[in-house]
Parts: structure tokens; sequence; C-alpha cells
């Protein structure tokens, strides 16, 4: 019932409108981290991409969600391949700003620490750093980089994981620099936003994928919020109004 209140309130947010990302290329309308399914979730109406990075052998900045390369019953991380020996459904950094421009936010989760340097090197030669969300589940890693890129840097994380509570984690971010803290959907109230949206951070939600949550999380106010389903963030954003 309490939650129900904070919904019914229409909180504020501090992006507005909030960012629409599509998850992996909106993975429910093709197939996830393809150029295919990045340029089908632009067309559909999202407003970010939502990817995962790796650093391949030879230092490009690979987007592929387990960074696992499959030869037969063989495996090899993408680490120890060069760029042109991939799958040509695995694009690079490069090949997504080529393909879809550069008019969208872009979602990245780090999934290789190494890969840091050479995906805002990438961005900037787009001219696309300031539209860049860099997510990574270690806070404090994300603030040592601070003083190198000008884009967004996005704790991710769940609320179990706050042992000293939200409140000293959205002050311990707003002194490190990390403009946002991305949690899962069910973690999110009115009230945890509110309480971020305080220190002047973003707050981001995952696995969003039922239009209820889409809408209910926008009334709370939420920045920005992840799925699968283009069509049902659009539809919940529709109904969140």
């Amino acid at each position: 019932m309490e939650k129900d209140a904070w919904v019914q309130q229409r909180l504020p947010s501090l992006r507005s409108p909030a960012v629409l990302f599509a998850h992996r290329g909106a993975r429910a309308h093709a197939q996830e981290n393809t150029l295919d399914a990045f340029e089908l979730a632009l067309r559909l109406g999202a407003t970010g991409l939502e990817t995962d990075v790796w650093l391949t052998g030879d230092g490009v900045p690979v987007l592929d969600h387990d960074g696992i390369v499959r030869r037969g019953i063989r495996r090899r991380v993408l680490s120890t391949e060069v760029r042109e020996a991939l799958p040509s459904h695995i694009p690079s950094l490069d090949d997504l700003y080529r393909t879809c421009g550069t008019n969208f936010e872009l979602s990245i989760d780090i999934k290789d620490d190494a890969a840091f340097d050479a995906v805002v090197s990438v961005a900037r030669e787009y001219g696309a750093e300031a539209r860049l969300w860099l997510c990574h589940p270690n806070w404090e890693l994300l603030a040592e980089v601070r003083s190198k890129t000008s884009a967004r840097l996005v704790d991710s994380t769940r609320l179990k994981r706050m042992k000293d509570g939200p409140e000293r984690r959205a002050a311990e971010l707003a002194a490190a620099g990390i403009d946002a803290v991305n949690l899962h959907h069910s973690d999110w109230s009115g009230g945890l936003t509110t309480l971020f949206h305080r220190f002047s951070r973003y707050c981001i939600a995952w696995d969003a994928q039922h239009v209820r949550i889409i809408r209910d999380l926008l009334r709370m106010g939420i920045d920005g919020v992840h799925s699968d389903h283009v069509d049902r963030l659009q539809t919940g954003f529709s109904e969140a109004k």
C-alpha cells in the first residue's frame, strides 16, 4: 500500500524524459547485441541502447554478453581472439557508432576492466562521450577513473549489497563523482528514488519486462529503464503520464 501511494504521486525525476534503454539491443525483438538488434531498437523508439563490452586480444572493444567465442565444442574467451577472427554477428563499438550514429544514450556494462580506456577513446572519436553511461559493479573502481572521462559513471548493484544502507551509498557516490545507481526494478521505491535524487544521483532500473512495472518505475521518478521489450517501454511511458 505504501509503495502504491508513492506511485500515485508521480514523483519528479532528474532526467526528463527518462531514458528508455533497449537491453542488449532489445533482445526480445532480434538477436541480442547485434547491429540488427540495435538498429531495430532505435526504429521502434528506444532512446537508449544497452550492451556489454570486452576487449579483444588486439585491443578492440567488442559487444557481447558472455565474452566467449564458441568454435565447435571449443570455447575461447574474447581476450584471446583478434577482432578479424570473431564471428560476424559480434560487432565492435566502432561498428555500432558507424551503423547507428550517436543520437541516443548508450549504457555499457564494462565486463572487462581492460576495455575502459578503449571504450572512452572510441566514444570520443564519434563525439559521443557525453551520452555514454559506463556501468560497473565496483563503484570504487569507477571512482579511480572519474578524472579520465566526462561519461556518466554508474554503480550497478543491488540494494542488499549496500551494507551501510542506501543513504550512506548515495553520499559516497556523490562524493566520488559517480553519477548514477542501477538497481533491479524490484529494489526501487518512491522513497529510494527520492533519497538518491536528494544527492543528485540518477536512478536507473534494469530487468523491467512488463508494462505495469515500467509504468510504476516512471511514476516513482526513475531516470532510466532497461527492458528487452521496446514496445512495452513505449506503452509504460505513455501510461505513466
